[in-house]
This record gives C-alpha cells, structure tokens and sequence, in this order.
C-alpha cells in the first residue's frame, strides 16, 4: 500500500476530478460506494429530508463552502488550503471491499491529523474510491470557523507507518519501500538482482519516470476535457487510454522484476554410476 501526498490546490476540484478520472459533474451522482468515506460533522450537516446523494459538483462546493465564507484566513498565506493524498494497492494485492476502504479512509485522515477524535467541527474531508486498487482523501484545511488546519509536521513519516499497519491488519502484500524489504540476495547482488533494481525504479509509483509521464498525461487530459467541442472530448478519452496503458507497463515491469530475483530451483544431480569394486589385473 503506497501513499502519496500531493502538493496543496487553490481548490478541491482538480483533487476531486483526479480522483474520478473525469471531470466534476452537475448531473453526476455520487453514492456511498464512491465516497466511502467523510469527515464525522458531515453527518449532523446533512438534514434528514435532504437528498442523500450529491452530485461530485455538489461534493465539490461542499468541501470548498469553508474557504468561501473566509477567503482571508490567517493561512496559508499562498490561499492553497486543500489537501489530497491517494493510496495505491500493491499489483498482486486482493481489491478490498466498501467497509474496507471506508477503514482504510478513516485510519490515514486520523494518521494525517486531518480527522482528530471526538471533533466534529474539524477539517471538512470526503475519501472516493472511483478507481481499481486507489483512495483518494481530499480535505479543506481551512474550518469552518476560518481557522487553519495545520498538517502533522511528520505526515510522510505518520502515512508511511500507518500503510504499514494496515497492511499487516488487512493482510496485504507490503510495499516495498527500500532496500531494506529485498530478499537477502541483494546484499552480494547478481546481474539478474541488478536487472530487477532498474525495472523497479522505472515502475515506481512515487518517484519512478514512468509515473511523472502518467501523471502529466492525466493532467493533460483533464485539462483538454474542459475544452468545448467534440474534439476536445475525444482527445481526452485518447490520453486518457494513455495513461491506462502507461499504468499497465509499469505492473508489468514490476512483475518482470519480481520474477528476476526469484529463486530459481536448482536441478538434482544425477545419481553417480555404480563404483566398479574389482581389482584390475597386473
């Protein structure tokens, strides 16, 4: 289970249509199997009589209404107060269920301070499971009394610790984030381990080239989708195949890297012949 931090947005659309693999839609509903999870106020917010599935446009402003009632808060003093992390399966790792990610939600938005206990009134977040084997949590850290919700200082560290956790609790494959979580072979390592090094690098998902390209292909294509015309709709869909593929080549090469250090079996040897126990003549 891998965690990423993005860097802070001026608004939680570009986070949430990241997040949808689409753009924010006024007609688009959005039930609890893609938002499966939320910050606790939410549910004293919502009025009983009031429809219980929002459209992602309508989850959009809900979580931008904070920064819209204090557009001058004390910070950030850049106005970027919205925070997304997304959380990434391993390749060979089971899909979890509704209950799950909502488990999953929870425990990373308490791990990054974002959902501190026995708060409802804290920073408004919503977590959406739109895509195979990805979460995305997305929060306003600005609250709705126009304080400012700082971050832990030691988030990466907290994530890092707490995907750990989960792994273990939910019987996952753990990431493998160091040289450290390698078979012992590569302490003397053979070309084939050396190999293995270099496709895992390519199909890192945090810090790999494959997955910069894949993100600014995503990027691309949601921009172009916000284009008026058939034209640009077509694009998008095309770039959008893109990065599909792009992701599929970088499990492909992790896969390939996990069979280079594979130990491969040894054959046994042949039974030696029967020793001839006579004496040769003089």
């Amino acid at each position: 289970m891998i965690p990423r931090i993005h860097e802070l947005t001026h608004t939680p659309h570009h986070p949430l249509e990241e997040a949808l693999s689409r753009p924010v839609s006024p007609n688009e509903g959005l039930t609890e199997h893609t938002v499966v999870a939320h910050w606790p106020g939410l549910d004293h917010f919502t009025l009983d009589d009031e429809q219980r599935v929002w459209t992602s446009l309508q989850w959009a402003k809900h979580l931008e209404d904070p920064r819209l009632e204090h557009p001058f808060p004390a910070s950030p003093p850049d106005g970027r107060a919205f925070f997304h992390l997304d959380v990434r399966l391993a390749p060979n790792d089971r899909e979890l269920t509704g209950q799950e990610w909502a488990e999953v939600a929870h425990r990373f938005a308490r791990a990054a301070w974002i959902e501190i206990p026995d708060k409802d009134q804290g920073a408004r977040w919503i977590a959406v499971q739109a895509q195979p084997g990805r979460l995305d949590l997305i929060a306003n850290l600005v609250h709705l009394d126009g304080s400012w919700h700082a971050p832990a200082a030691d988030i990466p560290r907290r994530l890092s610790n707490e995907a750990r956790r989960i792994e273990q609790d939910l019987h996952l494959v753990p990431a493998r984030t160091g040289p450290t979580t390698r078979p012992a072979i590569r302490t003397v390592p053979t070309a084939s381990a050396q190999l293995a090094d270099v496709l895992t690098k390519l199909a890192d998902e945090q810090a790999g080239p494959l997955a910069s390209v894949r993100g600014l292909v995503e990027h691309t294509a949601h921009r172009i989708a916000r284009q008026p015309g058939a034209v640009g709709t077509d694009t998008a869909h095309r770039l959008e195949l893109i990065a599909r593929r792009l992701h599929s080549i970088q499990q492909d090469l992790d896969s390939t890297a996990a069979q280079l250090v594979q130990p491969r079996a040894v054959p046994a040897p042949a039974p030696a012949a029967a020793r001839h126990t006579g004496r040769r003549s003089p």
